[in-house]
């Protein structure tokens, strides 16, 4: 299959929205690319629709259900910090940098999900200590290209301020620039995180998150001057996506606590559980219930009467409610009893013991991060929840089509690069490319 372009850059913003368009197209950089090249300002997500099943689906085309990152944390009931899903080896098939390795072309990763150890020729990958005996450095070596990321850190590490925005993305700003100008990679990820962050903490449209653009308009352009000024401008592809959208919200729903009540999870004298038979776990606008048993009928019969009855309250949060099978048959994780989808304004924690509803403030969300102000994680369904995707540069045509799906970005993607990953959930967008 022959290659469309030489070189592509894949650029996440991370929660960048069709509803940011408006800003977008009075910035010069972004104007640039989806007036010269292809734009789609509608893109349905995934469900559920957070970071790490977001990424995982762009470099795979599937569904979750079928690359098997359905959740960005792993399940592990009552743990108050739970591992994330980075190491590739969590995902199933594969993906478009191990196509890319496989026909002989340079890969580079800079904090996209879900690569840590992935076989990416310079990779640096999100991941972070999560363990008090961990040292960050070190296991970020140990995850990706030790001597490709010791010089990074060495060039440009000052710029960093812990995992702190904007910082972080400034520093992977600097490396992708770096990157391109020394590496000049056939494929590049890079991952930005900086609107992301400053949504969930200061609400959707909020000064900060509307900075967060502005400051991803000046890393655009940093990253289009770095092509030119390596003479592969001409013979590259840059593409621009989001992986989601969010909602503001104001409460968050703990279904852990009513199914404590009912005996359906157990705590020990210091607090913690020593046992469970059903547990929810939090995709943020969503959450899983899974039972330990699941031939365990009466275990199964209570949750679904507590979920009838908060279905039935207006004031509970919950919006649907949804079996294992049909949660399945929207791409999420059909090992689940059922999947809930909160209202819009609400969102789901973990905790097991308190409130069920606990109403957030920018008070509590300064004093404490696990709560936030906009997040992500709903249906696709939802009203006014679309991300955007736009590109420019060998291959693409100039041209606009109405919407995509996230699942047809990694089969475009491959199609560009004269690779193939197989029989996906997305098809290529031949309507934007050009031969």
């Amino acid at each position: 299959m022959n290659r469309l372009t030489d070189h592509l850059i894949v650029i996440s913003f991370d929660c960048l929205s069709a509803l940011d368009f408006p800003i977008l197209e009075t910035l010069p950089h972004f104007q640039n690319i989806f007036k010269n090249g292809a734009l789609i300002p509608q893109v349905e997500t995934i469900y559920p629709s957070i970071t790490y099943p977001c990424h995982a689906t762009i470099v795979t085309g599937n569904f979750p259900v079928r690359h098997g990152i359905i959740n960005n944390t792993l399940f592990q009931p009552g743990r108050l910090s739970p591992d994330w899903h980075w190491y590739r080896r969590s995902i199933q098939g594969t993906t478009l940098y191990d196509e890319a390795k496989k026909a002989n072309l340079t890969t580079a990763a800079l904090l996209w999900p879900v690569t840590g150890k992935a076989k990416i020729d310079y990779n640096m990958p999100e991941i972070w200590t999560n363990r008090p005996w961990q040292n960050q450095v070190l296991l970020s070596l140990l995850s990706g290209s030790p001597g490709y990321q010791w010089d990074l850190n060495k060039r440009f590490g000052h710029i960093r301020n812990g995992l702190n925005q904007p910082e972080l993305d400034d520093f992977v700003l600097e490396s992708a620039v770096y990157t391109l100008k020394t590496k000049k990679p056939h494929l590049l990820m890079v991952h930005f995180t900086d609107l992301d962050t400053q949504r969930h903490f200061h609400g959707f449209s909020s000064t900060e998150a509307v900075a967060a653009i502005y400051r991803h308009e000046r890393r655009l352009g940093r990253i289009i001057a770095a092509l030119k000024d390596t003479s592969i401008y001409e013979n590259s592809t840059i593409a621009i996506l989001g992986d989601h959208s969010a909602l503001d919200e104001c409460k968050a729903l703990n279904l852990n606590v009513l199914l404590q009540r009912q005996n359906l999870i157990s705590i020990n004298t210091n607090g913690k559980i020593n046992n469970w038979r059903a547990y929810c776990k939090s995709c943020d606008g969503s959450a899983y219930i899974y039972l330990k048993d699941k031939h365990d009928l009466q275990g199964l019969n209570a949750i679904q009467q507590l979920l009838d009855s908060l279905l039935l309250d207006p004031d509970s949060g919950i919006e649907a409610v949804i079996s294992g099978e049909q949660a399945a048959a929207k791409g999420a994780d059909g090992m689940c009893a059922f999947m809930v989808e909160a209202k819009k304004g609400y969102y789901f924690l973990e905790d097991f013991q308190g409130e069920y509803i606990k109403n957030i403030s920018h008070k509590n969300v300064t004093a404490d991060k696990k709560y936030t102000l906009a997040t992500h994680g709903y249906s696709p369904e939802k009203d006014d929840y679309t991300t955007i995707f736009m590109a420019a540069g060998k291959g693409i045509r100039h041209t606009a089509i109405p919407s995509a799906h996230l699942v047809d970005e990694g089969p475009t993607f491959a199609r560009l690069l004269g690779l193939d990953l197989g029989n996906t959930d997305g098809r290529v967008l031949e309507e934007i490319l050009t031969y």
